[in-house]
């Protein structure tokens, strides 16, 4: 069934990584009301297998088209890759729009430099990622490099201490000096930006889907009517399927941080 206007956009991922996503959503569209739901009990999903991923997506947005909810938007790249085309078939008349690893705008903007792709295992093996890298790696080298555990550690928080700068050291350290440019393909990693560049040195460029994906949503919900009238202030819930005072904390701090 078709939304109206007056709902609200559901937002979801693993876990509190999306939230960097929410974030570029309300920038874009102040004056909608978003509720964001992290699966954090599940977290996260570049760790599970593909159907393991299919069936959370599908639970989570039918509950949240139960709840009213306008549109949706997968704030996760393993998601959106695995689930994105499955759920658009089975919810038609819903908005739904996805993310994924920013590699165009950073092949543009280095046509002949290195680019490294961190992203989670499930997102690299996808198909989906391999014709966006063959279409936009065509003058550029593109280094895809996998980050196992990465969103796990970063979804405990603790974003200051050593262990997780020396965890960035072991992905990506020997690349140090060598890129023109990362693209965070996990929505957890804009909230590590600082650290990554402190491994890879000054002068590296960063690239994220979020500015993207809040972009094609205002254009999706102009297309289809359910744009909220202007001049009224949005509202933004956030959820997490671990409910506890801890975690909800934890989101709130997320949302509020610096990126």
């Amino acid at each position: 069934m078709a939304g109206r206007a007056d709902g609200f956009v559901g937002v979801f991922d693993s876990g509190v990584g999306g939230i960097s996503v929410l974030r570029s959503l309300v920038a874009e569209l102040p004056h909608e009301d978003f509720r964001f739901f992290g699966d954090s009990a599940h977290a996260p999903y570049g760790e599970k297998t593909e159907s393991q991923v299919l069936e959370l997506a599908r639970d989570i947005v039918g509950r949240l088209l139960d709840e009213g909810a306008k549109a949706i938007v997968i704030a996760c790249n393993t998601a959106t890759s695995v689930a994105a085309e499955v759920l658009r078939a089975a919810h038609p008349d819903v908005p739904i729009v996805g993310i994924e690893p920013a590699l165009k705008p950073a092949a543009l903007a280095f046509p002949h430099g290195r680019v490294v792709v961190m992203a989670t295992e499930v997102t690299l093996r996808l198909e989906k990622y391999h014709e966006l890298a063959s279409h936009w790696g065509g003058s550029c080298e593109v280094v895809a490099v996998p980050c196992p555990g990465l969103a796990a550690r970063i979804e405990r928080g603790g974003l200051d201490e050593p262990d997780l700068t020396e965890t960035i050291r072991d992905l990506v350290g020997e690349w140090a000096g060598r890129v023109d440019a990362v693209v965070l393909g996990c929505t957890h990693y804009p909230f590590v930006r600082r650290q990554i560049a402190t491994v890879l040195g000054d002068g590296v460029r960063f690239f994220d889907g979020g500015e993207g994906t809040a972009r094609r949503l205002a254009s999706r919900l102009r297309e289809t009517g359910l744009l909220a009238e202007r001049g009224r202030p949005g509202r933004v819930e956030l959820a997490s399927s671990l409910n506890t005072p801890e975690e909800l904390a934890l989101y709130q701090r997320f949302y509020e941080l610096p990126l």
